[in-house]
Formats: structure tokens, sequence, C-alpha cells
């Protein structure tokens, strides 16, 4: 008789799997864990603009798992996987490698989602992973480079355009960003800085729909405007084909071709191939094929496995956002739940509270809709955006090393030098500009831990 295997396969190192594997750390759960990943770093997303714009260093915004799971216990594999055998319980990675589990987390997420357009996955940069920043930002450099030594206005032109496809909050956001940065980048090469275009198309006639962040729409089209060149935006055009250095919509059932030389893809998502492979039923998946869980968040068919994120739906909830809060207060009941069973223990329904939206709107300019009460804009929103993703960030040793490099890069290595210049005799205008930044950022960093704590009391009271 084959020995039972008592131990956790984690799959996919985003957020919900990479938070909870450091979840179970933390409650010493009794079992193994292993976490698969077929990336040597984890990416965060949200501030993954940071990393464009040098707001944040890479190693800040894109760790690597090694330094995450230092201490924790955790094993983690680099690896793809291939198979995953519900049935067997077991699932096999690319190079050969096979486990056997007595719980699965699948949290692999989504996929970048091409809609069928010809030479999108070809030609036009996703916004995903570390490694997609640092694309982008290779490309826009290279082509402002190449703009500023062309007297061809036409091909300079082309240069230093560049197409985002899509209006939800990414393509916003990082239309925004570059909005701001192009123009300071081709300055400091000795171009014209009114000479760089940033142009969204949207195949919906407003930005946002359907989206969490919809009550934003406003506030988003106001900002696009007041960007160091205006984001040009093109609603109800939807995107045909994708070539190295153009895109064709179409607009009012007209053709039409846009030259560009750097094209940003983010239309959308879908599910993970992996995920579709599974032998589950079409009844117990949700019109996108993402697993159905019950309410503590275990497969309908396979009880022994948990899933959460962008692959899975609760079965009869409402459909949740794909966004770094839910995951992590998902994964948190993951974590809880598996070590109940592991002790023998009842399990509890997940319990999400979502905290409000926030989106970086240009350089240090953000929106915080904090509890859909409250909208905090401009530089305000800005600290309070890095303040909540910083609290965010997975590991603790982490969080205080990032929180301490970006406040100190807030205010000395960004604002010292402008206010020397302007210092009185005795020092003490810089003395007093220097305590309101450490103000602000302390702020912002504190505003984010009381929502924090607001909302887990919140959850406390509820349970209660």
């Amino acid at each position: 008789m084959t020995n039972p295997v008592y131990q956790t396969v984690i799959l996919g190192g985003g957020f919900t799997g990479l938070f909870t594997a450091l979840y179970l750390s933390h409650e010493h759960y009794p079992r193994s864990v292993i976490l698969v990943d077929r990336e040597e770093r984890f990416s965060f997303k949200p501030l993954l603009y940071e990393y464009c714009t040098g707001e944040m260093d890479m190693e800040e915004v894109w760790p690597s798992f090694k330094e995450l799971l230092q201490d924790s216990g955790v094993i983690f594999v680099q690896d793809a996987v291939e198979t995953i055998d519900l049935q067997q319980r077991e699932v096999k990675l690319t190079s050969g490698t096979s486990y056997n589990y007595s719980n699965l987390v699948l949290g692999l997420g989504s996929v970048t989602g091409y809609s069928g357009v010809a030479g999108a996955k070809e030609y036009a940069l996703p916004l995903r992973m570390g490694e997609d920043a640092l694309a982008i930002d290779q490309k826009l450099h290279s082509c402002l480079q190449q703009a500023r030594e062309i007297q061809d206005p036409e091909l300079r032109q082309k240069l230093l355009t560049v197409a985002v496809i899509g209006g939800g909050p990414t393509g916003i956001e990082m239309a925004c960003t570059l909005a701001d940065l192009l123009p300071i980048w081709y300055e400091a090469l000795g171009g014209n800085q009114q000479e760089v275009r940033v142009v969204l198309l949207n195949h919906s006639k407003e930005i946002l729909k359907g989206d969490v962040n919809a009550g934003l729409r406003g506030t988003a089209l106001q900002a696009m405007q007041e960007r160091a060149v205006p984001v040009e935006l093109i609603s109800g055009a939807a995107a045909t084909a994708i070539h190295p250095d153009a895109v064709e919509y179409k607009l009012d059932e007209k053709s039409v071709t846009l030259p560009a030389s750097t094209i940003i893809w983010t239309a959308g998502t879908a599910t993970h191939p992996l995920i579709k492979d599974l032998p589950i039923p079409t009844e117990h998946r949700d019109k996108h094929g993402r697993l159905q869980v019950t309410p503590t968040l275990q497969l309908l068919d396979f009880p022994e496995v948990f899933a959460a994120g962008d692959c899975a739906v609760q079965q009869g909830g409402e459909s949740l956002p794909a966004t770094a809060q839910v995951a992590y207060q998902q994964a948190a009941a993951i974590a809880h739940n598996l070590k109940a069973l592991a002790l023998g223990r009842g399990l509890k329904p997940a319990q999400v509270n979502l905290r409000g939206t926030l989106m970086k709107l240009g350089i240090e300019n953000s929106v915080a809709n904090v509890f859909d009460r409250l909208e905090v804009k401009g530089r305000a929103g800005h600290l309070i955006r890095q303040g909540t993703y910083l609290e965010m960030v997975p590991n603790r040793a982490h969080e205080f090393k990032v929180t301490g490099e970006w406040l100190s890069d807030e205010i000395f290595h960004r604002h010292m030098g402008a206010e020397a210049e302007d210092k009185t005799a005795d020092g003490s205008k810089t003395t007093v500009r220097i305590l309101e930044l450490v103000g602000g950022a302390v702020v912002g960093v504190l505003v984010a831990r009381k929502l924090l704590q607001m909302v887990g009391n919140e959850g406390k009271n509820d349970q209660t």
C-alpha cells in the first residue's frame, strides 16, 4: 500500500500563489509547501509603471522569489507546468519532474487575450510581467533616440507615436504615464517634446466600461488632458490588425491606419490554457471558462483543490475584480482553510472586503477612491496609492526595505536638489519643506495601514 503524500503544491507565483505560500509560512502550516512558477521573479504589476518612470528600481517591483521566500520554509521550483492530473493528484513539469499532492492551489491567473486580432501577439507589447516593462522601456528609448537623429518628419512622427490598445485601467494608467514621461525623455535628448504622441484606442464608446474603476471615468478623462502632452483618445475604435509600425482599426465602419512604432496591448485577458484543459464540466465553469469554486474556494468536483484569483469565480456569487487586494485576501482564506484541513478543523468561507480603487494617472499623480466614499486626486492620491501598494508587498522584510527606499527617494533624491536652491540663509525653508515631504510620504503609508486595519476590524465585526 502506497504511503499517503502530505504536501501542498501551489501552481503560479502571482499574487494568489505567492501570498498563499507566505501566509502558510506565517501560520506555521504543518505540511511541506512547494511553489511552482516558470519565472525567476515575482512581478508586482501595479508598480511596474514606477519602474518605467524611474520612480522605483527593478529590484523593488520585480524581486526574486528566492528573496521573497527566504527563511519561509517554502520550496520554490522554477519550472513550467506541463499537465495537471486531478484524478491521480499529480502535477508534471516540463523538466520531467512530477509532484504528488494532498492539496493543490491553482493560482495560474490569466494570459493575455488578443481577441483574434491579426499580428497582435507578434507585434504588440503586453504589460503583465517585469520582462514586459523592461521590453517597453527599451523599445521607447530606442525609438526616441532614432527620432532625434532622423530628419524626415513623417518617419520621425511614426517613431514618436505610441499607440495603447485598450481603455481599461491598465491602458489608461500606461497612456497617462507615458504622456508625462516621454516628453521628458525626448527633451533630454534635445528633441521637441510637443512632437510626442500618445494615442489610446478604445473599442467601446466609454473608457472603463464595466470595470470596477468606472466611477473614476470623469477623473481619468480630465487627467488624460492634463498630461505633459495630452493623451489622444479614440473611442469606438476596434483594432483589426497590428503591424510592426502601424495599427489598423475600424471607426464608424471605416478602416483607418495609425502609424506608430510602439504599440502596447492592454485590451484584455483570456483563461489560462492549463485551466481550460482541466476535466471540469462546463456547468462548473463560468462563460469565460474560469473554474467555479465554493465559498471556501474549493473546486466543486475536487475539494482537495483550491483556486482563486483570475482563474476562478465563486459559484452563484458576484464576480470579483482581478486586483491585488482581492487576491491577497483570498490567499489568506486559502491558507487558513489548508491549515484547518491539516488539523482536522472546520473551514471558513472567504471574506473579501473591497477597499476602493487606485489608478495611476501620470508621474506622481494618481486617484484613490477610498471605500467608494472619498476620492483623493493628484499628489495626495499618489502618496496613498504607493503607500497602499507598499503595504501589500508580500514579504514583511521586503516591505520595509522597499518602503525605506521609497521614502528616501521621495524625500531626498527627488526634492533636496530643488529645495537647496531656494533655502534661506539659516536653512529654515529647506527644513520645513523636508518635514512636509516626510509627513506626506509617511501619511501615504499610514493611511494605507489604517485602511487595512479598518477592513480587518470590519471583517471581525461581520463574523461576530
